[in-house]
Protein backbone atom coordinates (compact mmCIF):
# COMPACT_ATOMS: atom_id res chain seq x y z
CA UNK A 1 0.00 0.00 0.00
CA UNK A 2 1.31 3.35 -0.71
CA UNK A 3 -0.94 6.42 1.01
CA UNK A 4 -0.62 9.34 -1.35
CA UNK A 5 0.25 11.48 2.41
CA UNK A 6 2.13 14.78 0.41
CA UNK A 7 -0.08 17.18 -1.05
CA UNK A 8 0.03 17.99 -5.01
CA UNK A 9 -1.45 20.65 -7.30
CA UNK A 10 -4.88 18.24 -7.51
CA UNK A 11 -5.52 17.38 -3.80
CA UNK A 12 -8.14 20.47 -3.33
CA UNK A 13 -10.34 18.96 -5.99
CA UNK A 14 -9.93 15.38 -4.75
CA UNK A 15 -10.82 16.41 -1.43
CA UNK A 16 -14.16 17.76 -3.81
CA UNK A 17 -15.05 14.74 -5.76
CA UNK A 18 -15.00 13.15 -2.80
CA UNK A 19 -17.28 15.38 -0.69
CA UNK A 20 -19.68 16.36 -3.94
CA UNK A 21 -19.26 13.48 -5.89
CA UNK A 22 -19.39 10.98 -3.25
CA UNK A 23 -19.89 11.83 0.27
CA UNK A 24 -23.32 13.98 -1.00
CA UNK A 25 -24.80 11.37 -2.99
CA UNK A 26 -24.73 8.32 -0.21
CA UNK A 27 -21.43 6.95 -0.37
CA UNK A 28 -21.12 5.79 3.76
CA UNK A 29 -18.11 3.51 3.83
CA UNK A 30 -15.20 5.60 5.28
CA UNK A 31 -12.36 3.65 4.36
CA UNK A 32 -13.95 4.27 0.78
CA UNK A 33 -13.84 7.42 0.78
CA UNK A 34 -10.23 8.19 2.74
CA UNK A 35 -8.87 5.75 0.04
CA UNK A 36 -10.46 7.82 -2.53
CA UNK A 37 -9.28 11.20 -1.30
CA UNK A 38 -5.73 9.65 -1.07
CA UNK A 39 -5.31 7.94 -4.76
CA UNK A 40 -4.02 10.74 -7.45
CA UNK A 41 -6.59 9.34 -10.10
CA UNK A 42 -4.73 11.93 -12.46
CA UNK A 43 -1.59 9.51 -12.12
CA UNK A 44 -3.72 7.27 -14.08
CA UNK A 45 -4.81 8.65 -17.41
CA UNK A 46 -3.19 10.60 -20.39
CA UNK A 47 -1.62 14.12 -19.61
CA UNK A 48 -4.31 15.62 -22.22
CA UNK A 49 -7.14 14.25 -19.51
CA UNK A 50 -5.34 15.19 -16.00
CA UNK A 51 -7.28 18.35 -15.93
CA UNK A 52 -10.13 16.22 -15.91
CA UNK A 53 -9.14 13.69 -13.43
CA UNK A 54 -11.88 14.56 -11.23
CA UNK A 55 -14.63 15.26 -13.26
CA UNK A 56 -17.90 13.36 -12.60
CA UNK A 57 -17.39 11.54 -15.41
CA UNK A 58 -15.29 8.49 -17.10
CA UNK A 59 -12.63 9.40 -19.23
CA UNK A 60 -10.81 7.15 -22.04
CA UNK A 61 -7.76 5.75 -21.95
CA UNK A 62 -6.04 3.47 -24.19
CA UNK A 63 -7.56 -0.25 -26.38
CA UNK A 64 -10.83 1.92 -26.72
CA UNK A 65 -11.21 1.40 -22.72
CA UNK A 66 -11.96 3.82 -20.27
CA UNK A 67 -11.76 4.54 -16.17
CA UNK A 68 -15.07 4.55 -14.83
CA UNK A 69 -16.65 7.72 -12.88
CA UNK A 70 -15.32 8.17 -9.42
CA UNK A 71 -18.87 7.42 -8.18
CA UNK A 72 -19.90 4.06 -9.79
CA UNK A 73 -16.18 3.42 -8.92
CA UNK A 74 -16.75 4.22 -4.93
CA UNK A 75 -19.97 2.42 -5.40
CA UNK A 76 -18.34 -1.09 -6.55
CA UNK A 77 -16.07 -0.85 -3.62
CA UNK A 78 -18.43 -0.04 -0.83
CA UNK A 79 -20.42 -3.15 -2.01
CA UNK A 80 -17.54 -4.86 -2.58
CA UNK A 81 -16.16 -4.39 1.13
CA UNK A 82 -12.95 -5.87 1.10
CA UNK A 83 -11.57 -6.28 4.56
CA UNK A 84 -7.86 -5.06 5.41
CA UNK A 85 -6.52 -8.58 5.19
CA UNK A 86 -8.79 -9.45 2.26
CA UNK A 87 -6.75 -11.08 -1.18
CA UNK A 88 -9.04 -9.45 -3.92
CA UNK A 89 -9.29 -10.15 -7.54
CA UNK A 90 -9.49 -7.40 -10.20
CA UNK A 91 -10.62 -8.25 -13.47
CA UNK A 92 -9.83 -5.50 -16.08
CA UNK A 93 -6.89 -3.48 -14.93
CA UNK A 94 -7.50 -0.62 -17.29
CA UNK A 95 -5.49 2.36 -16.13
CA UNK A 96 -4.65 1.05 -12.86
CA UNK A 97 -7.12 3.63 -10.83
CA UNK A 98 -9.25 0.95 -9.31
CA UNK A 99 -6.66 -1.32 -8.48
CA UNK A 100 -4.40 1.35 -6.78
CA UNK A 101 -7.70 1.87 -4.48
CA UNK A 102 -7.80 -2.12 -3.68
CA UNK A 103 -4.50 -1.63 -3.04
CA UNK A 104 -5.58 0.64 0.19
CA UNK A 105 -8.35 -1.46 0.96
CA UNK A 106 -6.89 -4.69 0.81
CA UNK A 107 -3.98 -7.18 2.08
CA UNK A 108 -3.04 -7.82 -1.79
CA UNK A 109 -4.71 -7.43 -5.34
CA UNK A 110 -4.27 -9.68 -7.80
CA UNK A 111 -5.52 -8.10 -11.35
CA UNK A 112 -5.83 -9.17 -14.87
CA UNK A 113 -5.58 -7.60 -18.05
CA UNK A 114 -6.11 -8.76 -22.02
CA UNK A 115 -4.76 -5.55 -23.23
CA UNK A 116 -0.52 -5.64 -23.65
CA UNK A 117 -0.21 -1.83 -23.78
CA UNK A 118 -2.63 -1.16 -20.49
CA UNK A 119 -1.12 -4.45 -18.96
CA UNK A 120 2.30 -2.55 -19.10
CA UNK A 121 1.22 1.07 -17.94
CA UNK A 122 -0.50 -0.14 -15.21
CA UNK A 123 1.89 -1.78 -13.96
CA UNK A 124 4.61 0.94 -14.35
CA UNK A 125 2.52 3.07 -12.97
CA UNK A 126 1.45 1.31 -9.94
CA UNK A 127 5.30 0.65 -9.16
CA UNK A 128 6.12 4.47 -9.17
CA UNK A 129 3.36 5.33 -6.92
CA UNK A 130 4.62 2.36 -4.61
CA UNK A 131 1.95 0.04 -4.52
CA UNK A 132 3.62 -3.09 -3.59
CA UNK A 133 0.70 -5.26 -2.51
CA UNK A 134 -0.32 -5.52 -6.42
CA UNK A 135 0.36 -8.66 -8.82
CA UNK A 136 -0.70 -7.31 -12.46
CA UNK A 137 -1.48 -10.57 -14.67
CA UNK A 138 -1.80 -10.29 -18.46
CA UNK A 139 -4.52 -13.13 -19.28
CA UNK A 140 -8.31 -13.53 -19.86
CA UNK A 141 -10.14 -11.98 -17.09
CA UNK A 142 -13.34 -14.43 -17.22
CA UNK A 143 -11.55 -17.00 -16.72
CA UNK A 144 -10.16 -15.38 -13.16
CA UNK A 145 -6.43 -16.69 -12.07
CA UNK A 146 -7.04 -19.94 -10.19
CA UNK A 147 -2.98 -20.09 -9.71
CA UNK A 148 -4.01 -17.45 -6.68
CA UNK A 149 -7.51 -18.93 -5.76
CA UNK A 150 -9.72 -18.58 -3.68
CA UNK A 151 -10.41 -14.80 -3.18
CA UNK A 152 -12.29 -12.96 -0.78
CA UNK A 153 -13.57 -10.84 -2.85
CA UNK A 154 -13.47 -9.94 -6.94
CA UNK A 155 -14.77 -7.05 -8.76
CA UNK A 156 -15.06 -7.07 -12.41
CA UNK A 157 -14.83 -3.94 -14.05
CA UNK A 158 -16.26 -4.96 -17.37
CA UNK A 159 -19.80 -6.10 -18.65
CA UNK A 160 -20.36 -9.68 -18.58
CA UNK A 161 -23.55 -11.14 -20.58
CA UNK A 162 -23.74 -13.64 -17.22
CA UNK A 163 -21.83 -14.56 -14.73
CA UNK A 164 -18.34 -16.45 -15.34
CA UNK A 165 -18.42 -19.92 -13.70
CA UNK A 166 -14.48 -19.37 -13.17
CA UNK A 167 -14.88 -16.34 -10.94
CA UNK A 168 -17.33 -18.53 -8.54
CA UNK A 169 -15.64 -20.90 -8.45
CA UNK A 170 -12.57 -18.68 -7.20
CA UNK A 171 -14.68 -16.72 -4.72
CA UNK A 172 -14.17 -17.91 -1.30
CA UNK A 173 -16.58 -18.87 1.33
CA UNK A 174 -18.65 -15.78 2.60
CA UNK A 175 -16.78 -13.78 -0.42
CA UNK A 176 -18.55 -11.08 -2.06
CA UNK A 177 -18.13 -10.97 -6.21
CA UNK A 178 -19.36 -7.47 -7.67
CA UNK A 179 -19.79 -7.28 -11.36
CA UNK A 180 -22.11 -5.61 -13.87
CA UNK A 181 -24.07 -8.36 -16.05
CA UNK A 182 -26.26 -7.66 -19.03
CA UNK A 183 -26.10 -6.48 -22.89
CA UNK A 184 -23.09 -3.68 -23.68
CA UNK A 185 -26.15 -1.24 -23.79
CA UNK A 186 -27.01 -1.42 -19.88
CA UNK A 187 -26.28 -3.84 -17.05
CA UNK A 188 -27.03 -4.60 -13.29
CA UNK A 189 -24.61 -4.21 -10.96
CA UNK A 190 -24.52 -7.40 -8.98
CA UNK A 191 -23.51 -8.38 -5.66
CA UNK A 192 -23.01 -12.23 -5.49
CA UNK A 193 -22.18 -13.35 -1.81
CA UNK A 194 -21.07 -17.15 -1.43
CA UNK A 195 -23.11 -18.88 1.35
CA UNK A 196 -22.42 -22.92 1.78
CA UNK A 197 -21.16 -22.62 -1.50
CA UNK A 198 -24.42 -21.28 -3.42
CA UNK A 199 -24.72 -17.61 -4.90
CA UNK A 200 -26.50 -14.95 -3.40
CA UNK A 201 -27.62 -12.46 -5.51
CA UNK A 202 -28.78 -8.60 -5.09
CA UNK A 203 -28.86 -6.08 -7.21
CA UNK A 204 -26.89 -2.97 -6.49
CA UNK A 205 -28.27 -0.55 -9.45
CA UNK A 206 -28.46 -0.25 -13.07
CA UNK A 207 -24.96 1.07 -14.90
CA UNK A 208 -22.94 0.47 -18.17
CA UNK A 209 -19.56 -0.59 -18.37
CA UNK A 210 -17.30 -1.26 -21.71
CA UNK A 211 -18.01 -5.33 -22.28
CA UNK A 212 -15.94 -7.98 -20.88
CA UNK A 213 -13.89 -9.63 -23.60
CA UNK A 214 -13.26 -13.19 -22.90
CA UNK A 215 -13.58 -16.97 -23.05
CA UNK A 216 -16.84 -16.12 -20.74
CA UNK A 217 -17.61 -12.50 -21.58
CA UNK A 218 -18.62 -11.01 -24.91
CA UNK A 219 -16.61 -11.87 -28.22
CA UNK A 220 -14.46 -9.20 -29.51
CA UNK A 221 -16.47 -9.11 -32.26
CA UNK A 222 -19.32 -7.60 -30.19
Amino acid sequence: MASQTKTDPFTARRQAMVQVQLRDRGIQDSRVLEAMERVPRHEFVEPYYQQEAYGDHPLPIAERQTVSQPYMVAVMLQALAAGPRDRVLEVGTGSGYEAALLAELAAHVYTVERHVVLYERAWRTLRRLGYSNVTCVLGDGSQGLSAFAPFDAIIVAAAAPRVPPALLDQLAEAGRLVLPVGPPELQELLLITKRDGRPLVSIVETCRFVPLIGEDGFSSGQ
